[in-house]
């Protein structure tokens, strides 16, 4: 629920060669080494160097401290976080050295480009920059700006202020953000580009990418491997959009039993692409399964046999005929481009085996044609087997929601994958830090029955533990894959980090907990301080709809935020509609995590209608918190309101800050009765199972 706070280096190349995340983590490491006058000295490096374990075991803790005399005469010297980095960065290089090659790549990356720590491949920059020219050439603002040159690094500056990955994030998933959010000029203040990438990062989570590694100041920075796996994602969850049984009913084919369709909806989408090409590679007399986008097509066989046998038309003999891998990866691409399929690589890509644009390739194939059947009744068996509507929106929320937790397992199907016990557990581990006995959990691949069930056992001690409602259910419910209580048990789990969040930013209050009803009045509260009129009951207040609300809330915590003139009257479905998407973009341009949907504000959803709440007033609170621990934020008086900011009048930067602080403490709590508003009824009605 958190904006993306950076850690900042006065020595801009330094700062270049960490990513955020490495920065924050070393700058944890570093200030947990303080001595008892707040110093680290070059003495204590050699030991923290060991324990940081990032130069595969090249150094000992002598080898280090002999290094660093070198350049240190007396171990003594206090040493800043600067030179630190500097040191890391020193021994960093002599490990390569010693290596003889750097172990730093990231998965996605290949070699020719930028820092000593970090290098991309120039074949998926050139496949990524053709896809942007494609897909974003006719876009209104991004026009003037398109052709990207792939030989130049007009990629990355174009994508410093965020306006860019925004809209590639609309064209992977149509909607996601709503354009009238996005700052849209030709120049931006450092301001308007931090919202853009804000924006750009928590909508980017809100379709499945990982970004726990990613901050705003790394898109600022423009950093090449960092923008290009962010891209890399995008793109991927574009091309494999259409790779489940809601969108081609048609994959039912590839299974032969009916039982065999739940293992099916668990698949991750590449998984089901590798799925269908061997079902195609199997049917055209080619032997070989194909488990990888690498090794296994760089002889390029496979694709020649995939595209012989759905277009057969556009076969050439000569493509099995030839000797040379290149030659025929070559012939492969020419019998691609017959089928109109988009070309995201080079002969040379496919014989080299570069994954990301193998898995495109095929992807575009699929789209071209998948060569399934259009039988009515297997059809019409795989539609029965997708949920309804409101289940299938709740099975999302809760599937991003556990992604962006930066767990080690990801998510691709709650119903399917939580069935062992091992995510849950995970999510309870980091929602609940050491509440895991991992000593009695069994990690996958599980084959016996009743493991899973101790997993699940432990799932549910834990979220009684943790105060849950689970009457009547057990571990076996959820190895069963109770969809009901799966969903009641990711809801009580998804509120209750929310609720922890919020109490942790109110250290004044005592330990007391959070409730739904504090998170009511603190947004009443919030509206009514600005003047305005609106009030709400609950969160089931059905003029919630309209999206108003909302608006003002959001108008509340930082006028300048919302766009008044975008706003309609919220009456007609088609007005909601805007303005519920609006408000979702807005909030998470602000820095708040939410996974909800227009349909879940239009609908008022209560469960969903809370946590949007309750990330609006994180938000607001933290600000409040980090506006008192540093110089005032330009919406703090650095930054006069702008035409379109919100009409209502609203308070200067020292009075929202004190006034905040005022509505933290002084938010009434009733221990006996501190889930029984809202809540608890809530839980009544949906977490009870039914004998």
């Amino acid at each position: 629920m958190s904006s993306y706070m950076g850690v900042h280096v006065s020595d801009q190349w330094l700062q270049s060669q960490f990513t955020q995340a490495e920065l924050r983590s070393l700058k944890s490491k570093f200030i947990a080494m303080k001595n008892q006058n707040g110093q680290v000295t070059v003495g204590d490096m050699p030991l923290l160097m060991v324990k940081l374990n990032a130069f595969n075991s090249m150094f000992n803790e002598e080898e280090i401290a002999g290094i660093l005399n070198e350049s240190h005469a007396d171990l003594s010297n206090e040493i800043d976080f600067e030179a630190f980095l500097k040191a890391y960065l020193d021994l960093q290089g002599l490990a390569t050295a010693k290596s003889g090659a750097s172990k730093q790549s990231s998965s996605f990356l290949k070699a020719t480009t930028t820092t000593l720590l970090h290098t991309i491949s120039e074949s998926e920059k050139a496949s990524y920059v053709a896809h942007i020219n494609s897909y974003l050439g006719d876009d209104p603002f991004l026009k003037q700006f398109l052709p990207i040159d792939p030989a130049t690094n007009d990629l990355f500056n174009l994508a410093k202020d965020g306006v860019l990955l925004c809209k590639l994030i609309n064209v992977a998933v149509p909607g996601t953000i709503d354009e009238r959010a996005i700052n849209t000029k030709r120049v931006l203040n450092p301001w308007e580009r931090n919202e853009n990438h804000t924006l750009c990062l928590n909508s980017a989570k809100a379709i499945g990418c990982t970004v726990v590694n990613i901050g705003t100041q790394d898109l600022v920075e423009g950093r090449p491997h960092l923008l290009l796996g962010l891209i890399s994602q995008i793109i991927k969850i574009q091309l494999l959009a259409d790779l489940s049984l809601k969108k081609t009913p048609q994959l039912v084919e590839l299974v032969d039993a009916n039982n065999d369709v739940e293992e099916l909806l668990g698949l991750a989408p590449e998984k089901v692409l590798l799925k269908w090409m061997n079902f195609h590679l199997k049917k055209a007399g080619y032997e070989k399964p194909v488990s990888n986008f690498s090794s296994d097509l760089k002889d390029g066989k496979a694709y020649a046999y995939l595209l012989n046998v759905l277009a057969p038309e556009h076969c050439s003999p000569s493509t099995l005929d030839s000797k040379d891998p290149k030659e025929r990866a070559k012939l492969v691409l020419d019998h691609a481009e017959r089928m109109d399929c988009k070309r995201y690589l080079k002969p040379e890509d496919i014989v080299e085996g570069l994954p990301n644009l193998n898995l495109a390739f095929v992807a575009q194939i699929f789209h071209q044609r998948n060569g399934l059947t259009t039988d009515s009744k297997k059809i019409s068996f795989a539609e029965m087997m997708t949920d309804d509507v409101q289940t299938s929106r709740e099975e999302r929320c809760f599937r991003l929601w556990i992604n962006s937790l930066g767990i080690v397992t990801y998510v691709n199907n709650v119903f399917e994958d939580v069935r062992n016990g091992w995510i849950l557990l995970e999510v309870l581990d980091k929602v609940s830090p050491g509440s895991v006995n991992w000593k009695q959990a069994s990690k996958p691949p599980i084959k016996m029955p009743f493991r899973k069930v101790e997993n699940c056992n432990q799932v549910i001690r834990i979220g009684r533990q943790m105060k849950f409602s689970l009457v009547n259910v057990a571990g076996n419910d959820f190895v069963q894959g109770n969809k009901k209580l799966i969903l009641a048990f990711l809801w009580q789990l998804m509120r209750y980090n929310m609720l922890q969040l919020l109490k942790n930013l109110r250290s004044h209050s005592q330990g007391k907990e959070i409730t739904d009803a504090d998170i009511l009045k603190w947004a009443n509260n919030k509206v009514k301080h600005t003047g305005r009129t609106s009030k709400i009951v609950n969160f089931k207040d059905q003029s919630l709809s309209s999206g108003i609300f909302f608006l003002e809330l959001l108008s509340a915590v930082e006028p300048r935020v919302v766009n008044w003139n975008l706003v309609t009257k919220g009456e007609s479905d088609e007005e909601k509609r805007l303005n519920a998407t609006y408000i979702i973009s807005v909030a998470r341009k602000l820095g708040c995590s939410i996974f909800l949907l227009p349909e879940d504000i239009m609908e008022v959803n209560q469960k969903m209608i809370l946590t949007l709440a309750a990330s609006i007033m994180y938000w607001s609170l933290q600000k409040a918190v980090e506006d008192g621990e540093s110089s005032p934020s330009p919406s703090n008086g650095t930054c006069t309101a702008t035409p379109d900011a919100s009409p209502a009048p609203s308070v200067n930067g020292e009075d929202e800050i004190s006034s905040l602080g005022g509505e933290v403490s002084n938010l009434n709590i009733d221990d006996v009765a501190s889930d029984t508003t809202v809540s608890s009824q809530l839980e009544n009605e949906e977490f009870t199972a039914v004998e």
